[in-house]
């Protein structure tokens, strides 16, 4: 339902009868072969279960936080064990993805994912051990960072297939479940539900259904190349080419942005929770809500922005987001009061909406190299969760959690002269999807 609420809205360009026969099935009511259809719904289901995981996990930091007696930098110190988990899985997360295909890569990321949060929930809730709580988001991170590479190949290629910008909305869909985990953290941390059965609980809905959905990815042929232009099918996997996409100029100046955009979101989750309440003196349950707040002013831009991204481009609507998201951090950290904060939060959460899916769908313009390029630029990007959380905390000691915050606008500004290299490559040597017939005379 997710998906269908999601994407359902987009206008698509209809699919020949030929490209419907040569998946072997029949096309859905919009002329879109039925296994696109499915495997779209598939990956924003998938999309909005992980981004229930993680949200979960962030909405239940100011609990965690007091459960363990953490300072803000040994806070900072936890958090960057699951930013490690990610990074480490980004080197092999395009290699695994390659060689075994979406499905199966997220199927098996999403044991580990579901493991970590859980086993976190219980070591901070239970055995109240800090390294505990580190095994198990470090468990997530990996997890969540395999799932990350994975899933934006599987978007990427039912975008093309769709023949419009929807990327973002899949990305609009993992905001819905983060807020559907902020809002079932700030429930939780109201009425006093453990930690360690409020992360358990979820973890479980996450692991279902994830296995589920994955089964109607698309499919990927296990030998030899696929018929030209048939929509339901992905080209012949290449073996290597991950080494090649690192001295690509324009997949690492996407990766700079990415890496940006990933700081500006990631600062939030991570630390939004906690500056209000102890810059802005809210409990922690209003905490939880105005992380609430932030993930959907996310989802909002994400839903929205693939008519703008479609009317006027890639390059003007990033220009327009990346400094409505400078001016919201801004708001956020100096109004001075908790309403007028709580506008700048929802308009950090729209500005920062779009920098890591049009990132995202950029590296994968050309397909046949997307599982590569998408490695290189998630790698990159996730630096900012492995430095942003330390940083942020170290710098929470001296100045204040809230304070911190101010870093956000100074990291935003450089990015701006990276924009041009969202725009896609002249020519693509990879295989297309052909464009529909011209109808009948």
């Amino acid at each position: 339902m997710i998906g269908r609420r999601l994407i359902l809205s987009s206008r698509r360009s209809p699919v020949s009868s030929t490209d419907a026969s040569a998946v072997g099935t029949g096309a859905g009511p919009s002329g879109v072969p039925a296994p696109v259809l499915a495997a779209r719904n598939a990956v924003a289901i998938v999309f909005a279960l992980n981004g229930l995981a993680i949200a979960t996990w962030f909405s239940r930091v100011p609990a965690v936080r007091e459960a363990l007696s953490l300072s803000a930098g040994r806070l900072g110190l936890l958090l960057l064990a699951m930013s490690a988990g990610s990074m480490l899985a980004l080197s092999t997360a395009g290699l695994a993805t390659q060689r075994f295909g979406p499905a199966r890569t997220v199927g098996g990321a999403v044991l580990l994912v579901a493991g970590g949060l859980a086993g976190a929930g219980v070591a901070a809730g239970v055995a109240g051990s800090l390294p505990g709580v580190a095994v198990g988001l470090f468990a997530l991170g990996y997890g969540a960072g395999v799932c990350e590479v994975a899933m934006n190949v599987e978007g990427a290629a039912v975008e093309r297939r769709l023949r419009r910008s929807v990327l973002p909305r899949f990305h609009a869909a993992w905001s819905l479940g983060t807020v559907a985990g902020a809002g079932l953290g700030a429930g939780a941390a109201a009425i006093g539900l453990p930690v360690a059965g409020h992360l358990g609980v979820l973890a479980v809905v996450v692991l279902v259904g994830t296995l589920f959905a994955v089964r109607a990815f698309l499919p990927v042929p296990g030998t030899g190349p696929t018929v030209a232009g048939a929509a339901g099918q992905r080209p012949a996997r290449r073996r290597g080419g991950l080494l090649a996409a690192w001295r690509e100029p324009r997949t690492l100046l996407i990766g700079l942005l990415v890496l940006a955009a990933a700081f500006t979101e990631g600062s939030a989750n991570d630390w939004l929770a906690v500056a209000f309440v102890d810059g802005y003196g809210f409990s922690e349950a209003a905490g939880a809500a105005v992380f609430a707040v932030f993930v959907v002013g996310m989802t909002l831009g994400r839903t929205a922005g693939t008519v703008a991204i479609d009317r006027w481009g890639r390059v003007p609507v990033l220009l327009t987001t990346i400094v409505l998201a400078g001016v919201g951090a801004l708001l956020a950290v100096l109004a001075g009061s908790g309403p007028v904060a709580i506008v700048g939060v929802a308009l950090w959460g729209l500005g920062a909406s779009l920098g890591f899916p049009v990132g995202m769908s950029a590296a994968a313009d050309e397909e046949e190299h997307a599982a590569a390029r998408v490695s290189v630029v998630a790698a990159i990007g996730y630096t900012a969760f492995l430095a942003g959380p330390p940083l942020l905390g170290l710098l929470g000691d001296r100045v204040g959690t809230l304070r911190s915050l101010l870093v956000v606008p100074l990291v935003l500004l450089p990015t701006l002269a990276l924009l041009p290299a969202l725009r896609p490559p002249a020519a693509s040597s990879g295989p297309k999807v052909p464009p529909p017939p011209a109808p009948a005379r």
